[in-house]
């Protein structure tokens, strides 16, 4: 799967979420860009093997993290421009602090 396709799942499965949408299936669409085997040395060790396996899991992963944010800074920009209150920045911090609230350091 290319890059670009992996960028269009993320968007995709954003899209069917906001679309309502079981998240299971939207799990299993995201999913679908994570490799279900992997290449690894015959004779390397445990450090060698996850290694391997991180290398191979990197790429499709950095491709589903920009595909999220590209998504989101497309989303952000047509909402600030529209002149919307609050802006993005606002909503952010506003999640941001509700998440710190929710999850107190123990």
């Amino acid at each position: 799967m290319t890059e670009n396709e992996i960028k269009l799942k993320a968007i995709a499965a954003l899209t069917a979420l906001r679309g309502g949408v079981d998240e299971g299936l939207v799990s299993e669409l995201l999913g679908e860009v994570i490799p279900t085997q992997f290449t690894v040395p015959a004779e390397a060790g445990a450090e060698a093997v996850g290694m391997a396996v991180l290398e191979q899991l990197s790429g499709p992963l950095s491709a589903l993290v920009t595909g999220f944010i590209l998504a989101f800074e497309s989303l952000a920009e047509a909402h600030d421009a529209s002149g919307a209150e609050p802006g993005t920045d606002q909503i952010l911090q506003e999640v941001a602090l509700t998440l710190a609230r929710d999850n107190p350091e123990e």
